[in-house]
């Protein structure tokens, strides 16, 4: 049996001894089948959250386009839902179950956790202190409870987490463009390789260090030779340090709201987050297989319950 969670950027595939990440934003048409058509012939187990993306006229315009992409390549499809079971059909509960069967694996093996699973859009801030609390939860409901942040590893914009910056000793502000993304902080801080920016860079241009830092100095409209690497450098760091307090503090909110006592880290930013946060990095019990958690947990759980799956 093969993973799949299908997100609104990437598609996961978990398989027995791989997993596999397929940038794949849905907001462009992006082609499911054929990313699928590759693991045709395998039994399925599937969650979603990419019904969200834009291209979408709701919900459940997704969930039916998610389903049908799916069932065309794999008929015997399961799909995880948000009152943790298993269907063979488009319905609402398929909603952005991801973050849920996650916990639904965890939650034996650490149930006085909660789990940070940063990716490249949103950070899920899972309590596994109490499962039937987490059912049904809606994404809007996950941002009122600090559950869900949206901020991550690679896609968020810069404009997004900062308001300002100190550039040379003044308090600049910054501009509302799309001019840097979280990648170029994270690759300007050496947390990422270039092999590791798996995103379209907002100018088209490469993903080196100085590509990076020259998008970082245009967010105070400037460019890198006028202002220098160290400022620049310094621009990353005042804005990983607002990425990390925005998430760390809904951390200690949810742990503390749910009676939590330890962090586990999951997600490509998992090292990264582990660290901010004080947690311990799944990766290192679960290795690959953190990369791309969801997909696992939903193959996991399938084969796991495997005799109560309709």
């Amino acid at each position: 049996m093969i993973g799949i969670d299908v997100g609104g950027a990437n598609v996961k595939i978990a398989i027995e001894d791989a997993v596999h990440i397929h940038y794949c934003p849905l907001w462009e048409h992006a082609p499911l089948s054929d990313i699928f058509a590759p693991y045709a012939g395998q039994p399925a187990a599937v969650v979603m959250s990419g019904e969200q993306a834009d291209s979408f006229a709701s919900k459940e315009a997704g969930i039916a386009f998610i389903v049908g992409a799916v069932r065309a390549i794999f008929p015997q499809a399961l799909f995880y839902g948000m009152d943790g079971a298993f269907h063979t059909h488009a319905m609402p509960q398929l909603s952005a179950a991801n973050w849920l069967v996650s916990a639904d694996f965890l939650r034996t093996r650490h149930p006085d956790a909660v789990l940070v699973d940063m990716g490249s859009t949103t950070t899920d801030i899972i309590p596994l202190t109490d499962f039937d609390h987490l059912r049904g939860m809606s994404d809007l409901r996950r941002l009122q409870t600090g559950y869900l942040v949206y901020s991550g590893l690679l896609r968020t914009p810069v404009a997004s987490l900062v308001r300002s910056l100190v550039v040379e000793g003044t308090e600049t502000l910054v501009s509302s463009e799309r001019f840097a993304i979280a990648a170029d902080v994270h690759r300007a801080l050496g947390h990422i390789t270039e092999d590791r920016y798996t995103v379209p860079t907002p100018d088209n241009g490469g993903s080196s260090v100085d590509a990076s830092l020259q998008r970082l100095a245009r967010m105070v409209c400037a460019d890198l030779h006028e202002i220098g690497r160290d400022a620049a450098l310094d621009i990353a760091r005042q804005v990983w340090d607002a990425q990390k307090s925005q998430i760390a503090s809904q951390v200690v909110r949810v742990a503390k709201a749910r009676g939590a006592t330890s962090i586990l880290t999951a997600g490509i930013g998992s090292p990264v987050i582990a660290k901010a946060v004080g947690g311990t990095d799944l990766g290192e019990e679960l290795g690959i297989w953190s990369d791309a958690f969801p997909a696992f947990a939903v193959r996991e759980v399938a084969l796991r319950n495997a005799g109560r799956c309709p």
